[in-house]
């Protein structure tokens, strides 16, 4: 656990420019939420899934970052900001993951487990080395392939395949003369 908690520390002075020292590293924003999910996973893969759960509760509340206790979350992942990050129960993310700001990995129902059969995950499964950028909410059992860089505000809910570049918009072509006149003003 000491050694997965230091490789984080190293993972955010590595791959965070704003990082400059160790103590900067150490006062990262969503450091403590993955030091915390860490050890809440643990218990909650031991049974104790009330403690796991209080922790990451206080982990939220001081972070903004919710991760739940049931999420798989592999080695070397970077929460950047971490502020409105949300990680479902059954949610799996690989290593060497970069994850921005106001991310959601979440379910598309709302259902108990005894809905779904046993083991059957209603969260994304992210692959080593993706990006997922600011605002992307990926929603469902879908698989988001090694590599895939999912764009800021996608919303993704079917699978990527690895190497995938995902964006939210694409711009077009403004034509004053098809928009049509609306004015708010009597």
């Amino acid at each position: 656990m000491v050694r997965l908690c230091a490789e984080d520390v190293r993972t955010v002075m590595e791959r965070d420019p704003s990082i400059k020292s160790l103590a900067e590293a150490l006062l990262h924003p969503a450091l403590p939420a993955l030091f915390v999910h860490r050890v809440a996973h643990l218990l909650h893969e031991r049974g104790a899934r009330l403690t796991a759960r209080a922790l990451m509760t206080c982990a939220r509340a001081i972070t903004g970052t919710e991760i739940h206790p049931g999420a798989t979350l592999g080695r070397r992942v970077l929460i950047d900001h971490g502020a409105a990050v949300v990680i479902g129960e059954t949610a799996v993310v690989g290593d060497d993951v970069t994850i921005y700001h106001q991310v959601t990995l979440g379910a598309v129902g709302w259902w108990r487990d005894n809905r779904r059969l046993p083991g059957e995950r209603r969260h994304p499964v992210v692959g080593s080395g993706a990006v997922l950028g600011a605002g992307a909410t990926v929603l469902g059992p879908v698989d988001i392939g090694d590599k895939a860089v999912i764009g800021a505000q996608a919303l993704v809910m079917t699978d990527v395949p690895a190497g995938t570049h995902v964006v939210a918009a694409k711009a077009l072509r403004k034509s004053h003369d098809t928009l049509p006149s609306i004015s708010w003003l009597p």
